[in-house]
């Protein structure tokens, strides 16, 4: 069980999470949703250890900063950073020493298996990309079998095939009575995944709603009915890009084109203005050249 409890950060005056709560059960997932800059980093660095807070955290009722909690407690950033002379099998040994893990080889052959990082194993940290990172994050997240598990963004840089492998593993890790919470606002990636749902924005959360409660409801709609945020008819946008198009070429703001008249006309008038002077200039030449040939 993962319990947040009056959690609040500050960054100089700005509050990026105010008085935040909530519960995610033994063997549910729970997701925390909102849009970009709503606080949901804030809370899951804060959950993680990595920003000081005010509040509590419980992990299975143990004060989050405890290292009994610690040992049981697993995290996937959105940025993942490797180090730069460990393979990727070095990444997994190492963190399975550091938490005393008793997975065997055989699991974590597995675990490179199923995220097809088996051909990779032998790699740097340095040569990895940021999909194959990920990757290893998740792989040194599940090694030491966690019961509460927490993932930013998981799925961002991952490839089709990782991606339904990490959903199927979520389910596994739910189903074995773990504590699951990712946060994420890519509502796609996570319809058929949660349990628990907890919608934040602007450092507060908005609600939160059991599957069971909801029923049928989608969760998209129910983000944008809770926050507030409008949902663009597909239809509507494609009329906006339809007006934007007048016989292939874009529709001009009416200043613009207002501007565009007024240049035109002053380009016409200098042209006008250019062959007067030209016209001056060749009949004073004639007239000097009559000039001349009269004195003469």
């Amino acid at each position: 069980m993962l319990e947040v409890m009056d959690l609040s950060k500050k960054y100089g005056k700005v509050r990026a999470a105010d008085h935040v709560s909530f519960t995610v059960p033994d063997g549910r997932v729970g997701i925390l949703l909102g849009p970009n800059g709503a606080g949901k980093s804030t809370v899951i660095k804060s959950i993680a250890g990595l920003l000081r807070f005010e509040g509590q955290v419980r992990i299975q009722g143990i004060p989050s900063r405890e290292k009994a909690a610690r040992k049981i407690f697993a995290y996937v950033p959105e940025m993942p950073s490797m180090y730069d002379m460990l393979t990727v099998r070095e990444h997994m040994e190492f963190i399975r020493r550091a938490y005393g893990a008793e997975t065997t080889d055989q699991e974590v052959e597995e675990l490179l298996a199923r995220f097809e990082l088996l051909d990779k194993q032998e790699k740097l940290g340095n040569e990895l990309s940021k999909g194959m990172m990920q990757k290893v994050s998740i792989c040194c997240a599940l090694v030491i079998h966690p019961q509460v598990i927490l993932l930013d963004e998981p799925m961002v840089g991952l490839d089709p095939a990782a991606i339904k492998e990490l959903k199927q593993m979520v389910l596994e890790l739910r189903d074995r009575g773990a504590t699951v919470l990712i946060s994420t606002h890519m509502l796609e990636m996570v319809k058929e995944l949660w349990d628990i749902t907890f919608v934040m924005n602007q450092g507060h959360i908005l609600g939160s709603y059991n599957r069971e409660q909801v029923g049928d409801e989608d969760l998209e709609e129910l983000f944008f009915a809770v926050t507030g945020q409008e949902k663009k008819d597909q239809t509507a946008v494609g009329q906006e890009k339809e007006d934007l198009t007048v016989t292939g070429q874009e529709k001009k703001d009416p200043a613009a084109a207002g501007q565009e008249q007024n240049g035109s006309a002053a380009a016409e008038r200098e042209q006008k203005d250019l062959a007067a002077t030209g016209q001056e200039k060749q009949d004073s030449e004639k007239g000097s050249s009559n000039a001349g040939e009269g004195g003469q």
